[in-house]
């Protein structure tokens, strides 16, 4: 396994200091790999023994306390064992304005939920 690790890090060095992507510099060269890793992770087969179940408002809270980013997805995803699909739709409907969610689901209770914890931690929907 060492040696599997040691050449998978090898080969992530050799393509980063590839002449080829010279023109950008090392810190975006870095971020673009970060972001490409949990991309790569987010679409990576997980268990999702809570698909399907409720959400606690404890658990939304802490999903809408952190930012919206990849990584962030796919840590959420993975402890709460849900898919990264459901926590981006968390984030969509605390975006959505008001207004639009009372044209399109007004009647939803999970998108109620959402919504009324995302106001709680301080959400703004434009």
């Amino acid at each position: 396994m060492k040696k599997a690790e040691n050449d998978l890090r090898d080969r992530i060095d050799a393509m980063l200091s590839n002449a080829d992507f010279h023109e950008l510099e090392a810190g975006r060269r870095a971020s673009v790999a970060a972001e490409a890793v949990w991309q790569w992770l987010g679409k990576q087969e997980a268990e999702e023994p809570k698909r399907g179940q409720p959400w606690s408002d404890d658990a939304l809270r802490v999903v809408l306390q952190m930012a919206p980013t990849h990584e962030n997805i796919v840590r959420l995803a993975r402890a709460f064992g849900r898919g990264v699909g459901a926590i981006e739709q968390i984030y969509r409907w605390a975006a959505t304005p008001d207004k639009v969610v009372n044209q399109k689901r007004p009647d939803d209770a999970f998108i109620g939920q959402i919504k009324r914890i995302s106001k709680e931690v301080g959400w703004e929907a434009f």
